[in-house]
């Protein structure tokens, strides 16, 4: 993967959204409208972490590579080189997948 021209601060993390499936359990192709937005992605890129009040970062529990879920209608959608990202606080993700 080529780097990624943005830094996220603080406690934010940038992800790539999985492509949502195009298919249900019971064969019924979805047209692109009809699918949900991806609530799975890839981490991208992480901040420092959060400034505590004793002037130290307090450490992200995710790294880049780390698959997560996150909420839908979390985080902020934006394009970088040419690729549809989001931004999210740590905060909105709610998973690391194993």
């Amino acid at each position: 993967m080529a780097k990624l021209s943005l830094r996220p601060l603080d406690d934010r993390v940038v992800v790539e959204p999985q492509e949502a499936e195009e298919m249900t359990a019971g064969g019924i192709v979805l047209p692109d409208a009809a699918r949900e937005k991806p609530l799975r992605g890839t981490i991208v890129a992480v901040g420092p972490g959060k400034l505590l009040d004793s002037g130290n970062r307090g450490e992200l529990s995710v790294t880049v590579g780390d698959t997560v879920i996150y909420g839908r209608y979390g985080g902020s959608d934006i394009e970088v080189d040419g690729k549809e990202l989001k931004i999210l606080r740590e905060s909105d993700i709610l998973a690391k997948v194993l």
